[in-house]
């Protein structure tokens, strides 16, 4: 896939930053299968381009970030959508947010919510506008991301921290969320771009070699997670096609509450 292909994402070098933006503002910026492949193959993009020494991860609008996996079609089709490989590889995806050697910065400009906030969870830094709103919601639809979304929370929050933030779905504003070390920063919203632009140029006057060497430090640290991860993901395969599950997609699509009493 060639980036001038691309529906879902913009793709934008400027002067050492490379903007990666989520496109379906209609959907809250939420995900679907075509989504996370040109994610990948953005990210890629700005990975092998010696002019990028910065990642940006936003979304469009100033509503949200990303509200995770789109919902609505995971109710018309059972999935995310049609994908490249046909595979959903939303795995692939927080692998290279870990992996691309250069500081990665979550602009998150609204809703990070689900798996929109495993992304900026993933992301080096994050910088928040002050509507900014944070949580995770996959218990709430059928849902749940137990690798990074969950263990590697905890080492940024703490556990009792990240185990009220899965168990209770709750919303938290910006202002909690900076208090809490899930950001590194709150900023009016107009001034966001211009404050991750204030951000980058400082790392993009530090050398590039000590940068990746020290991302991948830091990963160190807290990879085998990956391994929990994958067998998380295997375990959600199966899930997803339960009943349990499908209450979930449809209670959320049809906006009324969830019964899950029966699956106790």
């Amino acid at each position: 896939m060639e980036l001038s292909e691309f529906t879902d994402v913009r793709y934008q070098v400027d002067d050492g930053l490379a903007w990666i933006t989520i496109d379906r503002p209609d959907r809250y910026n939420a995900f679907r299968g075509r989504t996370i492949d040109e994610l990948i193959r953005a990210f890629k993009a700005a990975w092998v381009d010696r002019r990028v020494g910065v990642v940006a991860l936003t979304g469009a609008g100033d509503k949200a970030f990303c509200a995770g996996g789109d919902q609505k079609q995971r109710n018309e089709t059972g999935n995310y959508g049609p994908t490249e490989t046909g595979l959903f590889e939303v795995e692939t995806l927080h692998r290279i947010i870990r992996d691309i050697p250069k500081p990665v910065i979550a602009a998150v400009n609204g809703f990070a919510i689900g798996g929109g906030h495993v992304l900026h969870v993933l992301c080096d830094v994050t910088i928040a506008a002050d509507n900014a709103r944070f949580g995770q919601s996959g218990p709430r639809v059928g849902s749940f991301d137990a690798g990074f979304g969950s263990a590697y929370l905890a080492r940024i929050v703490g556990q009792k921290r990240a185990r009220e933030i899965w168990m209770f779905c709750r919303q938290y504003d910006a202002v909690t969320a900076e208090r809490w070390g899930l950001v590194n920063a709150v900023v009016p919203g107009a001034e966001l771009r211009a404050t991750v632009r204030a951000w980058a140029d400082e790392a993009l006057a530090l050398s590039p070699t000590a940068l990746k060497v020290l991302k991948h430090s830091f990963n160190a640290e807290t990879e085998h997670i990956a391994g929990v991860g994958a067998l998380a993901f295997d375990s959600l395969e199966l899930f997803v096609e339960g009943r349990e599950a499908r209450e979930g997609v449809e209670a959320f699509n049809e906006k009324r509450q969830p019964d899950f009493s029966p699956y106790r």
